[in-house]
């Protein structure tokens, strides 16, 4: 046989014995458990066009049915894993909820900024929670009620022109201004201004399909951001100049120490300013809908709500007096309609979780980013309660 055909076998045998060997290896690595089913859509884009161009109610409801309560996607540039059945849920935010951390694409992560608290674990997300719940206690927020009630009553000012008027939209507009005040108190009319035109822009791009071409709402998000931090930053140097000691959130922002003595930095303090915006406005604004919706629904509730105010309204002398503390915890009526509307609506219509180690669910492996659809959950809880009002 000749050196070259001795040549070709040796180089045969070779690649076959590799060959060999990454499939064996292969074999060993796979896990036993698999993906569910499901498509991941277009290379990069995945599923988010078809997300965005339905309603995401009927995008997530023909999933479910083709494929069932477990299904994988790709959405934002993310590959995930889409539950929808309440053990499902129960499985990733509570009995396993030490396998998953919270974590949001990372378009929406540029938007409101990587050290606000969501986006953390541990020491860190520990201390900022801390300054938030102090800054948003009863007992600062007990300080707040008359400023709470003027905006109220403008708000429904603004409402009785006899218009069509966008619920959701305009209480988004009230939790905004609510918002506003916890964090800053008494902010200066302009630069309220400023952080309302500039949040509805990041908003309105929040949910939309993340790409850097100019014009797009997303694009336009990107630069409101920007313009966003260069307005906090003037706001966090006019407090820093004139020493303002304030019980609020920027305040608390601001004076807080480490262990070490170190401050917080200005991008910590306005990103963690923009999330709490971010969380506040539309999950108080979508509870708030839903309490209208079914105090409207019930006529004997709205009717018994009704007189329950009419007589704080008169012990005020016709509103000439501002609402109390004491007041608001003396409405027995309005306070389980709440707590009602609480345990009834889904005030978001998903969340973000992410596996930090491979987990497996039902024989099916979840490694991927995770959303899970909490409205199942919430609706499992409900039952029917007695008639209290």
């Amino acid at each position: 046989m000749g050196a070259n055909n001795l040549l070709f076998m040796y180089l045969i045998c070779g690649l076959l014995l590799f060959i060999l060997i990454k499939t064996q290896r292969r074999k060993l690595a796979k896990p036993t458990s698999s993906l569910p089913p499901g498509s991941m859509g277009w290379p990069y884009v995945g599923e988010t066009l078809q997300l965005y161009s339905q309603n995401p109610n009927t995008f997530f409801a023909t999933r479910q049915n083709r494929y069932g309560d477990i299904f994988k996607s790709h959405i934002l540039g993310c590959p995930c894993i889409m539950l929808a059945s309440p053990e499902a849920v129960r499985f990733v935010l509570v009995s396993k909820a030490h396998l998953f951390k919270p974590t949001y694409p990372p378009s929406k992560e540029k938007l409101i900024g990587p050290s606000a608290l969501f986006f953390h674990q541990g020491g860190y997300h520990a201390k900022i929670r801390k300054l938030v719940q102090a800054s948003l206690s009863l007992n600062v927020i007990r300080n707040l009620v008359p400023d709470i009630e003027a905006i109220a009553i403008s708000a429904l000012k603004s409402w009785s022109g006899g218009q069509v008027t966008k619920t959701f939209w305009e209480l988004k507009k009230f939790t905004f201004d609510v918002a506003v005040l916890s964090i800053f108190g008494h902010l200066e009319a302009h630069y309220k201004e400023m952080l309302k035109e500039n949040y509805n822009i990041l908003d309105k791009g929040y949910n939309s399909f993340p790409t850097k071409l100019p014009g797009t709402l997303y694009h336009n998000s990107v630069l409101a951001r920007r313009r966003l931090s260069l307005i906090l930053g003037e706001i966090i140097k006019e407090r820093k100049e004139k020493k303002f000691v304030e019980n609020d959130l920027l305040g608390s922002l601001l004076n807080f120490k480490d262990a070490e003595g170190q401050n917080l930095s200005q991008n910590e303090i306005v990103d963690n300013i923009i999330g709490v915006l971010f969380a506040a406005q539309d999950t108080t604004a979508s509870l708030l809908t839903w309490i209208l919706k079914y105090i409207h629904d019930d006529s004997k509730l709205l009717e018994a709500i009704k007189i329950e105010q009419k007589a704080i309204y008169d012990s005020n002398d016709g509103g000439k007096h501002p609402l109390t503390w004491a007041q608001t915890r003396n409405m027995p009526v309005t306070n389980r309609a709440i707590m009602e509307s609480l345990r009834m609506s889904s005030i978001i219509s998903f969340t973000f979780r992410e596996a930090i180690e491979n987990v497996e669910y039902k024989g099916k492996s979840h490694t991927l980013f995770l959303p899970t659809l909490p409205g199942a959950f919430f609706q499992r809880r409900s039952q029917t309660y007695p008639n209290q009002y």
